[in-house]
């Protein structure tokens, strides 16, 4: 599944993907991929994604523009 707004948040967050890849404790590549919808990610990561930005997945699966975590 593509979820645009991981690239968005990363970039909005001057990130490159090697270092939010360490960040998540994950290699640059897996990101990558993740990034360009090649592969869905795991629920576990995508809660510290969400995590890591403080944003809700709603914000994250583009169902609402408020990235506040309620």
């Amino acid at each position: 599944m593509y979820l645009k707004r991981l690239k968005d948040l990363r970039i909005d967050n001057d990130m490159t993907q090697k270092e939010l890849a360490d960040k998540l404790g994950i290699s640059q590549q897996t990101l990558s991929d993740y990034e360009k919808g090649k592969y869905d990610l795991p629920n576990d990561l995508l809660l510290r994604y969400g995590n890591f930005f403080k944003v809700s997945l709603d914000y994250i699966f583009e169902r609402t523009d408020n990235k506040k975590v309620l």
